[in-house]
């Protein structure tokens, strides 16, 4: 019986519906690929919904070497550089694992990469990323999660693949304009400005959240020059916020003026 199978009976034996065992692990059409056969969990997700249904990872996958299983477990919770020396271990070929090995070592090599990155040591964390390249490209749809880390890594480490991959990436503008929303909320607007830096576009709602970022670092005269730039489509939204940049700055002529408009 395949993994999905498994899977599937597992979890109508326990009577649950897909979506009481996704909770918030997966989502719930993803599990239905997993349980039709069209996708492969991950190690992490399936330790997680082996655990909801009170069954051992091995109950999914019998047929697996021990040897393999055990060491994908330790490495999966070990530190980057000792998990890399336990994967040293793994005995291949396995079809059933070999795509959770090559996901494990393209995370290790990224995570590594940053370090050497961080301490400048620019040759080693390029070897590392080629590293985390090959293992991406046999990690099959696991790999795919890892694709817009690994771009930005390459691009740090001023290696010649990033431009080309970077043309390849959805445009991240909606998850980048959350972040800096919820660190804004959180008191936090320079990473707030870093998230709006990362953004592939700009869009009144990231002019206006980099307003509202700069105004709380109290730079007040560029924070004038983002709600400029919206006054025409977004006036009674910044008129409040160019009144008090203006009150700040001294400037109480133009912060009247501002007042008068929102009357």
């Amino acid at each position: 019986m395949e993994l999905g199978q498994k899977l599937k009976q597992a979890r109508l034996e326990a009577g649950l519906s897909q979506r009481q065992l996704c909770g918030d692990t997966i989502t719930r059409n993803m599990l239905s690929q997993i349980e039709n056969g069209s996708a492969k969990p991950s190690l992490a997700t399936l330790q997680a919904l082996s655990a909801r249904l009170g069954k051992p990872v091995s109950y999914f996958w019998e047929d697996a070497p021990s040897e393999n299983l055990s060491l994908l477990h330790q490495a999966a919770s070990a530190p980057p550089q000792q998990a890399l020396s336990m994967l040293q271990g793994y005995l291949s070929p396995d079809p059933v694992l070999d795509e959770s090995y090559h996901f494990l070592l393209a995370r290790c090599c990224m995570a590594l990469s940053r370090q050497a990155l961080a301490e400048n040591r620019t040759a080693y964390a390029q070897s590392l990323l080629q590293q985390a390249i090959d293992a991406c490209e046999k990690a099959g749809d696991l790999g795919l999660s890892l694709q817009r880390q690994l771009t930005i890594l390459q691009y740090q480490a001023e290696m010649d693949t990033a431009s080309a991959l970077a043309a390849t990436l959805p445009d991240n503008t909606g998850e980048m304009l959350l972040r800096a929303k919820a660190f804004l909320e959180q008191g936090q607007p320079q990473k707030c400005l870093s998230c709006l830096d990362a953004a592939d576009r700009q869009t009144e709602a990231s002019l206006l959240l980099r307003g509202d970022a700069l105004m709380e670092c109290k730079d007040y005269q560029n924070a004038i020059d983002y709600f400029c730039a919206l006054e025409s489509a977004k006036p009674h939204e910044v008129y409040s916020r160019l009144e008090i940049c203006y009150r700040e700055l001294g400037d109480f002529q133009k912060a009247y003026e501002y007042a008068c408009k929102q009357r």
